[in-house]
C-alpha cells in the first residue's frame, strides 16, 4: 500500500472528513515519527510495532558497475520491529491460507 492508497482507504472509512483533512493527518503522523527518529528517539504503537534507529558502522563497499572500492560513511538507519499482535495476525493469516 502506498501513501495515496492509505489516504483513499481512510477516506472510505471516515466519509465525514475531506480528503485534504485526511492527507494532513497522515502527513502529520509521518512527520511526527520522522522527527522523533531524527532526534534519536523511538516511537512505539501498541499492537502494531516500534520504530527506532540503528547505527551502521563505516565500511568499504564496492561499486557494482566498476568493482572499485568505495568508502561508505557510518550512518543511522530506520528500523521497525513488529508488535506481538501484528506477528500473531500475520501468522494466523498464513495458517488459514493453507
Amino acid at each position: 500500500m502506498i501513501r495515496s492508497e492509505l489516504v483513499q482507504k481512510l477516506c472510505g472509512d471516515f466519509p465525514d472528513l475531506t480528503q485534504r483533512e485526511i492527507e494532513n493527518v497522515v502527513s502529520a503522523l509521518f512527520d511526527a515519527i520522522t522527527d522523533q527518529l531524527s532526534t534519536g528517539g523511538r516511537v512505539e504503537l501498541r499492537g502494531f510495532g516500534a520504530f527506532s534507529t540503528r547505527q551502521r558502522d563505516a565500511r568499504v563497499g564496492r561499486n557494482p558497475r566498476t568493482g572499485a572500492s568505495v568508502e561508505v560513511d557510518a550512518k543511522r538507519v530506520p528500523y521497525f520491529k513488529p508488535g506481538k499482535e501484528m506477528r500473531e495476525r500475520l501468522n494466523l493469516q498464513e495458517v488459514t491460507a493453507e
